[in-house]
């Protein structure tokens, strides 16, 4: 169990909070209160349906701000999850040549991709709106507001009094107010009190119609949803309006790929478990965040929208291509960081850094003989085929059938990730 967990074990234990819920259907409490264990920043921070601790998650428990120094826990719905974009309309775009200093290398925080992507013209695009100009960001107050919210006993009514709220950016034209939430961290679900307390906050304040926008970068890709709420009193009448990704244009090319295969040598398999991680962008998305620092395995689980299970998974796959390194702490804890080849591909243009990563993954037998057949026949192999290669590699303890056809799934998402690199 993670610190949170024991922390959050420990609070519902002494106040009763389980107990007070089942019959009252909510409880409030204080950062005092959570102070008594931890620190309340660090408690009551859950960006992810995955991220709640175990009190939480087994009770199907969420936690909102309802002021400044006071929570209320409930069977709140307070997620959301992203739609399917498997079908996303997808945009490539370059930033002005003059522009010399948001290099997308230098990426490394939410605001700098904000600008980044005004700078390319990707706001203006997809908002809609003319004459845009950054305005409110950071922390404020959110005033005195109330609106209804689903649990598991119906609609449950929250007051709000001056909660503090957070907004990445906004950016007001001649139509429209709109708010923006930026991560770094790719996830399959959101907090939707992240865009709704800075929506309702704003529409008292602005006469303009107000829009809620969320943006998620990595890996040189920008994910852009726009959200509407139906009803102002309900939090759980959001809407996606329209949603669409923005790609840096890499100018990679077949010849390009073809030329890499080429050259790279492959070498032995090392002891160290194949890969059991079918996304490249989740991979890569987890050198991004060890680039500005080690963490430990517990951090990466809690911070982030990873489970225990696949915070195993996702370090394995990059071990496995030499980008990061695990190793124990004095105080026993796992911490993970990034090994001198990743701290180097990381300090790459874009371009180049991901020609590097495509050379680490074919540096391994199973996929380099897997991308031969792609590149000969233009068909990403089948999973039988797929089998077939990985059963002459001599991989590291990958002895059943069961394992070889769950491991084959990586293999054809990781060829197929290379494939799509393409311009």
């Amino acid at each position: 169990m993670g610190q949170n967990d024991t922390a959050w074990q420990a609070l519902f234990e002494k106040y009763g909070i389980l107990r007070s819920i089942q019959s009252s259907g909510f409880f409030f409490i204080s950062a005092s209160q959570i102070k008594e264990f931890r620190e309340p920043r660090l408690m009551t921070k859950f960006d992810h349906r995955v991220n709640l601790p175990v009190p939480f998650s087994e009770n199907r428990l969420a936690i909102l701000p309802v002021s400044r120094s006071e929570y209320m826990i409930s069977t709140f719905n307070a997620y959301q999850q992203f739609e399917d974009s498997s079908n996303v309309p997808t945009q490539r775009v370059k930033i002005p040549s003059y522009i010399q200093s948001l290099m997308p290398k230098f990426l490394v925080s939410e605001a700098i991709a904000l600008n980044y992507a005004n700078a390319c013209g990707i706001l203006s695009d997809f908002l809609e709106d003319s004459s845009i100009v950054p305005t409110v960001s950071g922390r404020m107050g959110s005033g005195i507001f109330s609106f209804d919210i689903d649990s598991q006993t119906g609609k449950e009514n929250v007051s709000v009094h001056n909660s503090q709220i957070e907004i990445d950016a906004a950016y007001e034209g001649t139509k429209y107010l709109s708010l923006f939430e930026a991560k770094r961290d790719i996830s399959e679900d959101f907090l939707v009190r992240q865009l709704y307390y800075p929506y309702r906050t704003w529409s008292d304040r602005v006469t303009k119609p107000v829009k809620t926008i969320f943006l998620v970068f990595s890996n040189g890709i920008f994910h852009l949803y726009e959200y509407k709420f139906k009803s102002l009193m309900d939090y759980n009448s959001l809407q996606l309006v329209k949603q669409k990704d923005y790609i840096i244009s890499t100018e990679i090319t077949k010849s390009d790929i073809e030329q890499l295969f080429k050259a790279v040598a492959v070498e032995p398999e090392p002891n160290l478990s194949f890969p059991q991680a079918n996304s490249m962008a989740r991979i890569i998305n987890l050198i991004e965040l060890l680039a500005e620092h080690p963490m430990t395995k517990n951090s990466i689980t809690e911070k982030y929208a990873f489970n225990a299970r696949q915070t195993n998974y996702y370090t394995d796959a990059d071990r496995y291509l030499g980008l990061i390194e695990k190793f124990h702490s004095q105080d026993g804890n796992i911490i993970f960081q990034l090994s001198r080849l990743g701290r180097h591909i990381m300090s790459l243009d874009y371009r180049e850094r991901q020609l590097a990563i495509v050379t680490q993954i074919l540096k391994h037998k199973a996929f380099h003989d897997s991308l031969e057949i792609c590149l000969r026949t233009g068909e990403i192999p089948d999973k039988n085929k797929v089998i077939e290669i990985m059963k002459s590699s001599n991989l590291y303890q990958v002895g059943s059938d069961s394992t070889f056809f769950r491991r084959a799934s990586t293999i054809i998402r990781w060829i197929t990730w290379i494939m799509e690199l393409i311009n």
